[in-house]
């Protein structure tokens, strides 16, 4: 009994050690940088002795208390790092999407590249470290290629053929990058834990209960909110103090922007007009029923051979195929209007839409006039144009075509650029959206305000 007392009082007095080392960090982080504060005081602590170091689950910071008193007192700016390291994965929430990525231990080297590149351009004795040449190579390589690093396309990169990392080049990697341990991310067991073998005892140890399930799940909208609110703070600051933050409010700006349901926004592009078909809505199957009991094969009521829907009749869909769009973006664009085109539930049986491709001039106008011409007519675009990018000419040849009689009431266009070129000034009488890859190299603030910003 004696020896169970004198064990609980020796965990009490590690948690206590833990938890004052980790709020000595968390203050010190907070003085620094106090636009943090709501995500610095958003995790609580809990000791945890089935890791050696320390990681989150977006809920509970868990920590071994041996390893975070050493780093307490022989490396305090290492513990800050790691800490800020900690709270930068939480509010870009890469705990929630490690579970869709198959190769884990990529997406774990990914996700703290990611971090690292953003403290890295934060300017706060608090957390700094020497660059390494080989750190200064690795974001000098990946920012070339890819531009903007966030996680998906740098897990995309990697599993390239020809780019992917040896065992060596990736060991090397995660000790350059890797502070914490990512066993706590919330991860769905592939298989039945109570099927898995012995050797498997110390994933099982790792595994979250389902009530500490839960509450990862609904903190989820909570780090949501607060990366929102994070990227108002930052861009309240003056310059000087948000040039500090480096591009985090930047790659905030990435996550926070939504992918949008085509079929949503197309709404406001639709029209009410009778469409033929049964419309079972208006249908009276009482009155209908009562004919065929009394009056054998007479129905009262015949069906509505006319419906009222709402949809698209009239639509513009333009290609940006200037220079500056690569191979890669431009069969995304055209992937995406497809998309737009192959959802027959937004259009009527009988329509016009007009697939542009454009760069500084018109090049090429595609019409689509019905639904079964659009999967007949989408595999068969291809691209013209290379050159500089200007929007202006679209608007006047929709203008052109309007003049003719081309369309009774066009309600929209949407054009699909990396931005990057001349904007008209006057706005058309249609609606105008300017579609963004979400996690490309784009310029978006150059957007008239009286047209609509679309990333996808």
């Amino acid at each position: 009994m004696k020896k169970e007392n004198s064990g609980s009082a020796k965990r009490r007095e590690l948690e206590a050690v833990g938890v004052k080392a980790l709020e000595a960090s968390r203050t010190e982080l907070y003085i620094a940088m106090r636009f943090m504060g709501a995500a610095l005081m958003s995790l609580k602590y809990e000791m945890d002795l089935s890791t050696v170091t320390v990681g989150t689950d977006a809920v509970n910071i868990r920590y071994n208390p041996s390893y975070i008193l050493k780093l307490f007192i022989e490396e305090p700016g290492k513990l800050n790092r790691t800490y800020l390291h900690m709270i930068i994965h939480c509010i870009f929430r890469h705990m929630y999407t490690s579970a869709f990525y198959e190769d884990e231990r990529l997406f774990d080297l990914c996700a703290d590249i990611v971090v690292e590149s953003i403290l890295d351009g934060m300017d706060y004795p608090c957390i700094y470290r020497v660059t390494s040449d080989y750190r200064d190579r690795m974001y000098a390589r990946l920012e070339d290629e890819l531009k903007v690093l966030t996680v998906e396309k740098l897990y995309r990169f990697f599993s390239t053929e020809g780019k992917e990392l040896t065992i060596d080049e990736l060991e090397r990697a995660e000790r350059e990058f890797k502070l914490d341990d990512h066993s706590f991310f919330r991860r769905i067991p592939k298989d039945d834990p109570e099927k898995e073998n012995d050797e498997d005892e110390k994933i099982k140890e790792k595994l979250i209960s389902p009530l500490v399930l839960r509450e990862i799940k609904d903190k989820e909208k909570d780090w949501e909110k607060e990366a929102k609110r994070l990227q108002s703070e930052i861009d309240a600051l003056s310059s000087r103090a948000s040039d500090k933050a480096g591009k985090l409010s930047f790659l905030l700006q990435i996550q926070n922007t939504s992918r949008t349901d085509y079929r949503e926004f197309l709404k406001r592009f639709m029209i009410l007009r009778e469409e033929g078909g049964i419309d079972m809505d208006t249908f009276d199957y009482g009155m209908y029923s009562y004919g065929m009991m009394h009056y054998g094969n007479m129905p009262l009521i015949e069906e509505n051979e006319f419906r009222e829907v709402k949809r698209l009749k009239e639509l513009v869909i333009a290609v940006d195929t200037s220079a500056s769009c690569t191979d890669t973006l431009l069969e995304g664009f055209l992937r995406e209007a497809a998309k737009i085109l192959l959802d027959r539930e937004s259009f009527f049986q009988k329509i016009k839409v007009h697939l542009i491709e454009c760069d500084d001039r018109v090049q090429k106008d595609e019409i689509i006039e019905s639904v079964d011409d659009m999967e007949s007519r989408i595999g068969k675009i291809t691209v013209e144009g290379g050159f500089g990018t200007d929007f202006r000419p679209v608007f006047e040849y929709v203008e052109s075509l309007r003049e003719k009689g081309e369309f009774e009431n066009l309600k929209g266009l949407i054009y699909f650029t990396d931005g990057y070129g001349e904007y008209p000034e006057k706005s058309p009488d249609y609606d105008v959206a300017f579609a963004f890859p979400k996690d490309g190299d784009i310029d978006d603030t150059k957007v008239p305000e009286w047209a609509l910003k679309l990333y996808v």
